[in-house]
């Protein structure tokens, strides 16, 4: 049932609005997933949600599994006197990508407003102005609303939460899938998927299962649950950029050619042995990876320097036009992910984890 599971939540995942620092509609679905396996789920004081699977093996080592929920985003900024909003980006976005593009606007009070982002016609542009990008300080979202007062009594205010929309989409020949926010839904999905696979399985050690918020602004949620739960080991799954629409096959991140193995990235560099172990489990599993190589970053870039330091692995899939709410993974992508997390945490144990913690002294 576990994949079919795992496609489930995804897409429903995908759907939800949760940009960083208002996750919240995402943290409830998981809870309501999580409440199905576990009676135990723990918070962090900034919003990050875990379910806790406890081993029966007294004082076991504590691993942490972790996505993040938020996905990149915009917030009201200021109403103009026309009903029109402008933006403040919530994580990284490039401007060529926004005009005309449909959004929804979230209230404080949950209410969801449907809307655009205004373009201007390009036979209205000068020729200076086409040739350049129009810049995000200067676009407006449309509502449908007369005036700056019929907004306010919307209960519209800034610091609203404001997305793109983006349909989940299984496409041509079923390999692939479309959507918004697989940067990190993916994520939150494979840590529900491992928590039904393992629900009837005594494993040998504390599994903590969630998500974290705030990631896109700086892995702030990484730090501060972390910070709750000091595991022992730590398993980041997150969605990274794949540059292989050119064709070309030496680029980093080649949709469908199976997991990230990721060595090196702005913030992190991982323990060798477990990246070994990692890649020990996909060659005896058949499982096909890829070497990886980002100047990004992932929650591993806090967690794995939390209080004396966490062995910390990534288990990431790429995805094409990631920051957009137009993101497309490779469903065999998923797939191996699913099936190497399922093999790797499944058979971690004291002594495994005690080895790698020792593996770099």
């Amino acid at each position: 049932m576990s994949k079919d599971y795992l496609m489930k939540t995804l897409a429903d995942l995908s759907q939800i609005y949760g940009v960083s620092g208002q996750e919240q509609y995402v943290s409830r679905y998981l809870k309501n997933e999580y409440l199905k396996y576990t009676d135990e789920i723990i918070y962090d004081n900034l919003g990050s949600i875990f379910a806790v699977k406890r081993s029966k093996k007294a004082n076991a080592k504590k691993v942490m599994i972790a996505g993040h929920m938020d996905e990149v985003g915009f917030i009201v900024k200021t109403i103009t006197k026309t009903g029109c909003l402008t933006l403040h980006p919530i994580g990284g976005w490039w401007s060529q990508t926004l005009l005309g593009q449909r959004v929804a606007l979230i209230n404080s009070k949950g209410d969801v407003f449907k809307g655009a982002i205004g373009s201007i016609p390009p036979h209205s542009l000068t020729d200076a102005d086409r040739a350049k990008p129009m810049e995000i300080k200067n676009m407006l979202v449309d509502i449908g609303a007369k005036d700056k007062e019929e907004v306010e009594k919307l209960n519209i205010r800034p610091g609203d939460m404001i997305v793109l929309e983006g349909d989940f989409q299984v496409l041509a020949n079923g390999h692939r899938l479309l959507a918004k926010a697989f940067d990190n839904r993916y994520g939150c999905a494979m840590g529900l998927a491992l928590l039904e696979a393992y629900k009837d399985i005594e494993l040998e050690v504390d599994l903590y299962v969630g998500a974290t918020v705030q990631e896109e602004v700086g892995l702030r949620g990484a730090q501060t649950a972390a910070s709750l739960i000091n595991p022992d080991l730590a398993v980041v799954f997150d969605c990274s950029p794949a540059n292989d629409a050119s064709g070309d096959e030496t680029a980093f991140g080649q949709l469908g050619k199976g997991l990230l193995i990721r060595f090196v990235d702005a913030n992190y560099l991982p323990n060798r042995c477990l990246l070994d172990a990692l890649i020990d489990v996909c060659n005896s599993e058949a499982l096909p990876y890829q070497y990886y190589v980002s100047m990004g970053g992932t929650d591993a870039g806090a967690i794995h320097k939390n209080t004396d330091g966490v062995v910390t692995l990534t288990m990431c899939i790429c995805a094409r036009n990631i920051h957009t709410n137009s993101s497309i993974i490779d469903l065999n992508d998923l797939n191996v992910a699913y099936q190497a997390a399922l093999k790797f945490v499944g058979g971690l144990n004291d002594e495994q984890i005690s080895a790698m913690i020792s593996c770099n002294q």
